[in-house]
C-alpha cells in the first residue's frame, strides 16, 4: 500500500507516522470488509461479536457486564446491541429467578442458525483478505503487532 499515494502527497511522510497511518488505513479497509460481508444479515460487526460471545457461553446465560468485557471493541452500547438483536430474535433476555436484579441473555436456536451463515462469509472475507499471506507471514505479523503497547 502506497500510503502517499492514498494520502496524495510527495511528501514523504515519516517512518513512525507512516507506520500508523499505514495501520489506521488497513484498520479502515478492513472494518469495510467486514460490513460487507455482515450486510445480507443486517447485523455489524459488534453485533456479530455479541453473538459469537453468547454462543460460547454453551448455553450459559450472560449478562451485560460478561458482554461488554469480552467484546472486541469496548466501545460498543452493548444494551442497544442486545435489544437490536433481540429484535431479529436472535436473542432474548430474562430475568434470574434467583436474583431478579440480574439480567440473562441468551443466543436464540434462530441466532445459532444466523451465526454459523455470517461465520461462513466472515470465513471467507478473512481467507480472500489473507490470500496474499503466508502461515509464517501471519506469524511473524502477529509477534509485531504483539509488541505495539496501546496501553501506555
Amino acid at each position: 500500500m502506497d500510503v502517499e499515494k492514498i494520502l496524495k502527497t510527495n511528501k514523504p511522510i515519516p517512518l513512525e507516522g507512516r507506520t500508523i497511518i499505514h495501520l489506521l488505513l488497513i484498520h479502515q479497509s478492513i472494518t469495510e470488509k467486514t460490513a460487507e460481508a455482515l450486510k445480507p444479515f443486517d447485523v455489524s460487526a459488534q453485533q456479530f461479536n455479541v453473538l459469537r460471545i453468547l454462543k460460547g457461553q454453551n448455553g450459559k446465560p450472560a449478562n451485560l457486564s460478561t458482554l461488554n468485557d469480552r467484546m472486541v471493541s469496548k466501545m460498543s452500547n452493548t444494551t442497544r446491541l442486545v435489544d437490536k438483536l433481540i429484535l431479529k430474535d436472535f436473542v432474548k433476555r430474562t430475568v434470574c429467578k434467583e436474583n431478579r436484579r440480574k439480567i440473562e441473555i441468551y443466543i436464540t436456536e434462530k441466532g445459532e442458525e444466523e451465526l454459523i451463515k455470517m461465520s461462513s462469509a466472515m470465513l471467507g472475507m478473512e481467507k480472500n483478505l489473507l490470500k496474499n499471506t503466508t502461515e509464517e507471514d501471519l506469524k511473524t505479523l502477529n509477534k509485531l503487532l504483539d509488541k505495539f503497547n496501546t496501553d501506555n
